[in-house]
């Protein structure tokens, strides 16, 4: 039980002490700077970020119509929103497993698809991700030296989300009787049919770059509202660094971590004095997370009361180690 709790309360401190120490840092300039916003950019910055999520509930739509099952658009952002804001609570984005029972209660998706489904969603969204941040650092005139690494970083990741396609194309042709390593190629064979038509290929890449496009925008808006002029190309490595950082789990949703390296960089390369660079991406994440919140909230509400007690029914299962996997 105290191993539970502390599994996610020690990371929602370590979250809550990073930002306590980097915002009291600032706290003499934080008043003069609040002073100097833009409010209408706020709002655009909402909206923006829930253009994403729409697009989000649609490519997740999309992924699960490759499985075959067509759910509809608002049942799909549903699932994206409730999963996301798990996120805050779990570290290392494994609030995402909680659309396999939701799937599995309203339309009987298996584990192995529910699961496919989000492989897919995350491999292209890092795919998407990687591909925008080393195009930033190509464009860039002047590669910072402590940054070079991501070239490499970036590169490295592209390259293998390319070769995890490549050996899909073939793992049809594997078969053993193992019910375990059986079930892993179950999962493999359904991604491959979830992502590699060309239809998909095309609609859930393309989308996925335009997801993070938006949500760059979300950034840029931000900037605005404080006044600052941060190149475009800066806020996409901006974010694209934060997004890495939020993949090791450290603290729930990369909170803390996510802010500093965002504002790292907007002081490091645009030159933005470090106070601004700071409020910047500690408003631009809680605007989204804002945003997750409430749409997780309505969610819940849409979806119905059996949500959170089928959710706790799950995790509670594979706990106490529950039922096999199934096909």
């Amino acid at each position: 039980m105290y191993r539970k709790i502390s599994a996610i309360l020690i990371p929602t401190l370590i979250a809550v002490g990073i930002m306590a120490y980097m915002l009291y840092r600032v706290r003499a300039d934080l008043l003069t700077a609040l002073q100097h916003i833009v409010p209408i950019f706020l709002g655009i910055s909402v909206i923006i970020c829930l253009c994403a999520w729409w697009l989000r509930g649609w490519r997740y739509n999309r992924i699960l119509i490759g499985l075959n099952y067509r759910v509809g658009i608002a049942f799909s952002m549903a699932c994206v929103f409730v999963s996301q804001t798990y996120n805050f609570v779990v570290p290392a984005r494994l609030g995402d497993f909680v659309r396999i029972p939701i799937l599995n209660h309203e339309y009987k998706i298996t584990i192995s698809e529910g699961l496919s489904s989000i492989i897919v969603e995350r491999v292209f969204d890092i795919i998407a991700i990687a591909l925008l941040g080393a195009t930033s650092l190509l464009i860039l005139p002047n590669i910072p030296g402590d940054l070079k690494i991501y070239v490499i970083i970036l590169i490295c990741i592209l390259a293998t989300g390319f070769a995890f396609f490549a050996f899909l194309i073939f793992v049809g042709r594997f078969t053993t009787k193992n019910k375990y390593v059986r079930w892993i190629l179950t999962v493999l064979d359904e991604i491959r049919r979830a992502s590699l038509s060309l239809s998909s290929l095309f609609t859930i890449g393309i989308s996925s770059i335009v997801i993070w496009i938006i949500d760059i925008l979300v950034t840029c808006s931000v900037a605005m509202m404080f006044g600052q002029q941060i190149p475009f190309v800066v806020i996409v490595l901006a974010v694209v660094l934060g997004n890495l950082v939020k993949a090791v789990p450290i603290t729930p949703g990369g909170i803390g971590p996510y802010e500093f390296i965002m504002a790292t960089t907007f002081y490091e390369i645009a030159g933005i004095a470090w106070v601004e660079a700071l409020l910047i991406a500690t408003i631009d994440d809680l605007i989204k997370n804002l945003v997750t919140l409430a749409g997780g909230v309505v969610s819940i509400y849409y979806l119905g009361d059996w949500v959170l007690p089928t959710i706790k029914e799950a995790i509670s299962s594979k706990l106490n180690g529950g039922e096999k996997p199934d096909a």
